[in-house]
């Protein structure tokens, strides 16, 4: 399954470890040195991220979810959160979590059951709600504010400008690429799972609104440089 996802944007997997004695299972996948989104967005000591690069976080997400639901079947993540998305040395995103959906699960009974459909349709709230995390730069809940989707509500329907909740840490942004953003979020939250987009459209959206095509969005240089040398290192000899 892991094998599919053969994605730049995707932590993929190097090599699978099993041994008896001692009893041991280890799956190895690839480094990306600086940290997880989450200690980037919200951890002070962490180094900031300035607009572009959250943009272009934004849009490696987005690429590598596209490219998961457009699998036959489709792989759909368990998760996606601020925690499970690494960045690389030169901070592109690096979506992580082996936890999904091959194919529907059908029990016979009606209930319990679950298809890649619905869960592609959680999917795309979940990144809406990332990508809101990303731009206000706030947690997805906190005991003074609640639920971020709660917090947002009034910058999402109008009552505010939304730029008003942007990241304050932020020295500049593009105001008309934040409102554009804003209409995605919206589509992606939508409370009706039937009326939000599809990743496609989705990521399709945001490219037309950031002009970042799929190699602006994907690393620069490769993390496994080292392991390239030691294999050039190995045939020379």
């Amino acid at each position: 399954m892991l094998s599919k996802l053969n994605h730049k944007n995707f932590v993929n997997l190097l090599g699978y470890c099993e041994e008896s004695e001692p009893f041991s299972r280890m799956m190895v996948f690839e480094y990306a040195p600086n940290g997880t989104l989450f200690e980037h967005l919200h951890v002070k000591e962490a180094e900031h991220l300035d607009w572009r690069t959250r943009l272009r976080i934004a849009m490696g997400i987005a690429y590598c979810l596209e490219h998961m639901h457009q699998l036959n079947p489709p792989i759909i993540l368990g998760s996606l959160d601020s925690s499970t998305v690494y960045l690389t040395d030169d901070y592109a995103a690096k979506v992580s979590d082996v936890q999904f959906w091959i194919e529907s699960k059908d029990t016979g009974s009606g209930s319990g059951s679950s298809s890649p459909l619905s869960d592609a349709e959680s999917i795309v709230h979940r990144f809406g709600m990332l990508l809101l995390e990303i731009l206000s730069g706030r947690l997805p809940f906190s005991e003074e504010d609640g639920l971020l989707e709660q917090w947002a509500l009034c910058y999402l329907n109008g009552e505010k400008p939304f730029k008003d909740s942007i990241d304050p840490t932020l020295k500049s942004f593009d105001e008309e690429t934040c409102d554009a953003l804003c209409k995605v979020i919206c589509c992606c939250i939508h409370p009706e799972a039937k009326e939000r987009p599809t990743m496609a459209e989705v990521t399709k959206r945001m490219r037309d609104i950031t002009a970042m095509p799929p190699d602006g969005a994907t690393p620069k240089v490769s993390p496994l440089w080292w392991a390239e040398l030691e294999i050039i290192s190995s045939d020379g000899n």
